[in-house]
């Protein structure tokens, strides 16, 4: 035995089954990555400690060996140490690129991607990370609507300007009639090997900064960018129910991609301006609706409008100033999820500010009987 508790680094109990060994590792990997802990030396010796443990862990066999204090011999680990070679394989080609006893995680890179997607590139391979296309730019622009619209939905018109592939050169960055270089750095991978001692991990190449070509004789239109601004003219669909400030996202409709990556996406904020008397909560509707005194203590029925039309509404006898009525369904639409919310109506009591000499000596005489009522619970 080497004096190494692997069970006691990945956290796991000596009788783990394979999946638990596989959870903790992946947990353990996340959080000491040399690339989450940049220049953190206590950081990459814990990862590569977990790695040991694990290529060990994984394998039944290895494991067994392990359990039983075979596996390292009189030398310890380590190359040439035991029966055990597991990290001879490490080169400049990182990950994957190791002879038949290289440290691998071929088969178990689909759910630790992300992991290595950190480095710039892709995991598997003899010499490192292949070169990948750079993904557009996301495009975010802002639209005004009427109230109604954007309960309703509509089409919006927009012009962008944005990066689109330059037509002098089709997106190529070369001058007509010339064609870019593969990068003589990384041979068009778009990625350089490093040794870090155990690890060899992949960086984009730093002469072509990870196209894995060379421009030679620029494009004198885009300047060997490959793209352009240009105006661009297009309708999106806003769907019913967007409120102000609403963010609506267009996948795929922003800026193209370089190098065959994907274009971007387009982001559309709703600017909804406000209605004369109608607002709005979440996706309920609200009214102010104003009713006279005499409505109010003797009860009537009144036509209100909504998003969809009149409707009439009782308002019972002694109704307080304030009361809210909620009309189910006739709210604005939901933007997730079926349905409509509701439309809240509250009843305001309206004071006049001047009357004529007939409604003064009504008032005065309802007064004369009311008001010693009203306050009668403060004698």
């Amino acid at each position: 035995m080497n004096g190494k508790d692997y069970y006691k680094t990945l956290g796991v109990a000596k009788d783990a089954g394979k999946d638990d060994i596989k959870k903790a590792y992946r947990k353990q990997a996340h959080k000491y990555h040399p690339d989450k802990n940049p220049n953190n030396k206590m950081a990459e010796d814990r990862f590569k400690e977990i790695a040991e443990a694990y290529e060990v862990l994984s394998d039944e066999k290895k494991r067994q060996d392990y359990d039983s204090g075979r596996l390292f011999g009189a030398q310890g680990p380590g190359p040439g140490g035991g029966t055990w070679q597991g990290f001879d394989g490490f080169g400049g080609g990182g990950f994957g690129g190791g002879g038949p006893q290289g440290f691998t995680y071929e088969g178990d890179l689909g759910d630790l991607g992300d992991i290595f997607n950190l480095f710039g590139g892709g995991a598997r391979g003899g010499g490192g990370a292949g070169r990948r296309g750079q993904r557009g730019n996301d495009v975010e622009v802002t639209v005004t609507m009427s109230f109604d619209d954007a309960l309703k939905g509509a089409y919006v018109p927009l012009t962008m300007t944005r990066n689109a592939a330059c037509e002098t050169c089709r997106g190529l960055g070369s001058a007509p009639g010339t064609l870019p270089q593969t990068c003589p750095t990384c041979g068009g991978r778009g990625s350089v090997a490093e040794s870090q001692g155990l690890f060899g991990l992949s960086r984009p190449c730093p002469q072509c900064q990870g196209r894995g070509q060379i421009i030679q004789n620029p494009c004198p239109t885009c300047h060997g960018a490959g793209q352009t601004k240009q105006p661009r003219k297009t309708k999106v669909h806003i769907p019913p129910g967007v409120n102000d400030g609403s963010r609506i996202r267009f996948k795929g409709k922003g800026e193209p991609g370089r190098g065959g990556g994907p274009p971007g996406d387009l982001y559309v904020v709703a600017k909804v301006d406000k209605h004369p008397y109608l607002g709005r909560r979440d996706a309920d509707i609200t009214l102010d609706l104003p009713v006279t005194y005499a409505e109010a203590a003797l009860g009537t029925q009144v036509e209100v409008p909504t998003a969809d039309g009149k409707i009439k509404l009782k308002i019972p006898a002694g109704t307080q100033s304030g009361r809210t009525f909620r009309i189910k369904g006739k709210g604005a639409p939901h933007l997730k999820g079926k349905g409509h919310g509701d439309m809240l109506i509250t009843a305001r009591v309206d004071v006049p500010k001047s009357i004529n000499k007939e409604e003064r000596e009504a008032i005065e005489k309802l007064g004369e009987i009311s008001s010693k009522e009203l306050r009668a619970h403060l004698n």
